[in-house]
């Protein structure tokens, strides 16, 4: 059930067209400046309007993106319903549902948003990303391609309709706080994805980051790679923190570019450079985030939890 991105964009052409005047793409074109920065700088400089008419018009949105999953998931739920007996096809309309619902609720929230290097989204991998907003979430779901399952924490299944469709899409969870289960999931996962020749993509932070500021990265994503072989994908999140901060009701019309950086190869990765390789990635965020969202100090980048 192998299918690219690529094939994914041009299946919601006119979908995108609908809603491209919120959106630009630039693929491959040579800048004097990288998108993420040149974003990061805007949304440093972009002024708060924390009066009572911005924040009706934030909670009008909210209101109006939960709405909006709402109906989607109800109407891809049936779908899943119907399709229990093939669980690989239901993967599939679970992207396709991501596709549908993240692109309709980034459009109502109404952020600009620059996408650059989706040419890096056409293959099988293991796509991570930075996490420090819920509009992350959105830009996930819209833009990883057909045939990638995510892995989240055994809690999604307690979310009102999204988890429930989660499970539904025969996406996967793992129990974080039992070591054991967790590297037994892992285990479960990898053999999945090989079998089915699916992608991944996860948040190798592991949380929402409460600054904006990168956090130390978790070993599961390298663990997967070393598992299946897979390439990795950054897809580097800019300026989605001072759009919608974690526990924040507030939502800013501030600019946010996604970068697809060149996928990072692992045929040769060995087990005994976890660490170096968790490292190695990690300063890949560092160079291509704004300063803004860089770490302060110089932690390890493993997380050891």
């Amino acid at each position: 059930m192998e299918t690219s991105g690529a094939n994914s964009l041009l299946r919601y052409r006119k979908l995108e067209n609908f809603f491209r005047a919120s959106t630009s793409e630039d693929i491959g074109a040579p800048s004097k400046v990288a998108a993420g920065e040149e974003v990061g700088r805007q949304a440093d400089v972009f002024t708060d309007d924390d009066g009572w008419v911005s924040i009706m018009i934030s909670w009008l949105k909210i209101i109006t993106c939960l709405m909006t999953m709402m109906v989607t998931t109800i109407i891809w739920a049936l779908i899943m319903v119907v399709l229990i007996p093939w669980p690989y096809e239901r993967v599939r309309q679970g992207n396709i549902y991501g596709h549908v619902t993240g692109r309709l609720m980034m459009w109502i929230l109404g952020n600009p948003v620059k996408i650059e290097g989706s040419e890096f989204a056409n293959e099988r991998a293991i796509y991570i990303s930075n996490h420090a907003s819920p509009i992350d979430v959105c830009l996930i779901m819209w833009l990883t391609p057909t045939g990638t399952v995510g892995i989240a924490k055994k809690e999604i299944i307690y979310y009102p309709f999204f988890g429930q469709l989660y499970v539904l899409a025969n996406h996967l969870h793992i129990d974080r706080s039992n070591p054991t289960a967790a590297i037994r999931s892992m285990s479960e996962v990898a053999r999945a994805v090989v079998e089915n020749k699916l992608s991944l993509v996860i948040f190798p932070e592991g949380t929402r980051s409460k600054t904006g500021r990168l956090l130390a990265f978790k070993k599961g994503f390298v663990h997967l790679a070393l598992q299946t072989r897979l390439p990795i994908v950054p897809m580097v999140l800019t300026g989605t923190q001072r759009a919608w901060a974690k526990g924040s009701m507030h939502v800013r019309a501030t600019p946010l570019a996604v970068k697809y950086l060149p996928p990072i190869k692992t045929d040769e990765w060995v087990a005994d450079k976890i660490d170096d390789y968790v490292k190695l990635v990690h300063d890949i965020y560092v160079q291509h985030l704004p300063e803004s969202q860089r770490p302060l100090l110089a932690p390890d980048p493993c997380n050891k939890s």
